[in-house]
């Protein structure tokens, strides 16, 4: 699918609801179901660590401590993080071994404060390229919009 129409679909998808818990747990269930990726969801920001929200895939890690593995640097370093092979990553934690390739996408408040990631695994290495991460960037910017602000 392209980029203009995913995003217009997601745009479709969420408008006018509020609730955090519904907009990621459709945001998350629709990447799947468009890209069939192995694991996408979503961990928010709660104290000091990043707690699991709703996703789609098999069982994850309930916490995450800022600073560590790819969603918790990601959070820390307020920055997208692409990982061609989570095995080259000082730290990954490893949620499930069927985990090859990640992208972390962080999400901001109206005051450019993470308030939670979108995290997303391949079960292939270097699945995430630059159009993955534009799409997944363009995604944290609207579901942002339509549960931070």
């Amino acid at each position: 699918m392209e980029k203009n129409e995913f995003i217009e679909n997601l745009r479709n998808l969420i408008s006018g609801e509020k609730d955090e818990t519904a907009v990621l747990a459709n945001t998350a269930a629709y990447i799947k179901e468009v890209y069939g990726w192995f694991w996408i969801g979503f961990y928010i920001v709660r104290g000091d660590e990043l707690v699991l929200g709703p996703f789609q895939g098999s069982v994850a890690c309930y916490r995450i401590k800022k600073g560590r593995g790819v969603c918790g640097t990601s959070w820390q370093k307020n920055a997208t993080i692409v990982v061609p092979d989570v095995e080259d990553f000082p730290g990954h934690i490893a949620c499930s071994s069927l985990s090859k390739s990640e992208i972390v996408v962080p999400l901001r408040d109206s005051q450019g404060e993470v308030r939670a990631v979108l995290d997303i695994d391949s079960d292939e290495l270097a699945t995430f390229g630059e159009q993955e991460q534009e799409v997944m960037e363009a995604t944290a910017r609207i579901v942002e919009k339509q549960i931070f602000e």
